[in-house]
């Protein structure tokens, strides 16, 4: 009877969250990720400042097959590291006929990580993809991001088919494995990545901390 009686319960919120067109959060996380698995479909955005003054939203990617989302901010030396990687990779995706897209997140709420701070740097590095802020770090939350950089790999229905890092060394002389890359071209082949999920590497996403929510991420 108590069984039966939490089933109809789970039904009665599962329908009403649906009802309301929200999706349920997942059943379980990932390896290393606290709050998303592989399969799950990653929240939108919607009206977040870019780099380029613009308000950039879900419908700007709307008609590319796949989209990398890329956690990141302008001081981590980790994320440093990564930025001529991430630049080569949007050269290509804003190149004629691609089916891809990269877009940048900076969750970070600190003076180095501000909007204008952003900007700075956006045009000093030649940044090709869309820098974005995400002033209530809802984004990152929404995703389980915990490091700079920490990249999402999405399909054609924005559900997460790699998570992690970019490849499996911070050194770019030293990479032996292009875990995003693959990823990638094996997606826009029509299938699935052998590798969906690997441990990201770099600083902590220095979150705020909640009233009667979880502090920040150590």
């Amino acid at each position: 009877m108590v069984a039966s009686r939490r089933g109809l319960i789970f039904t009665s919120i599962f329908l009403g969250v649906t009802a309301l067109g929200l999706a349920p959060p997942p059943a379980v996380a990932g390896t290393f990720n606290p709050e998303r698995d592989v399969g799950d479909v990653v929240p939108a955005w919607t009206d977040l400042p870019g780099t380029d003054g613009r308000l950039h939203s879900w419908t700007d990617v709307a008609d590319r097959d796949a989209v990398v989302v890329v956690f990141t901010c302008n001081g981590c030396p980790y994320a440093v590291d990564y930025e001529e990687r991430i630049n080569a990779l949007a050269r290509r995706a804003i190149a004629p006929g691609s089916r891809f897209a990269v877009v940048a997140v900076n969750s970070h709420l600190v003076a180095e990580d501000s909007p204008e701070a952003m900007r700075q740097r956006a045009e000093r590095r030649g940044f090709v993809f869309p820098y974005l802020h995400d002033a209530s770090q809802a984004l990152a939350r929404g995703y389980g991001a915990v490091r700079t950089p920490e990249f999402f790999l999405l399909d054609r229905e924005r559900r997460i088919v790699y998570m992690g890092a970019f490849d499996d060394a911070t050194d770019a002389a030293k990479v032996t494995r292009r875990h995003l890359e693959d990823a990638l071209a094996s997606l826009l082949d029509g299938g699935r990545p052998a590798l969906a999920e690997t441990a990201p590497v770099g600083c902590s996403i220095r979150f705020t901390r909640r009233r009667g929510g979880d502090p920040p991420v150590p």
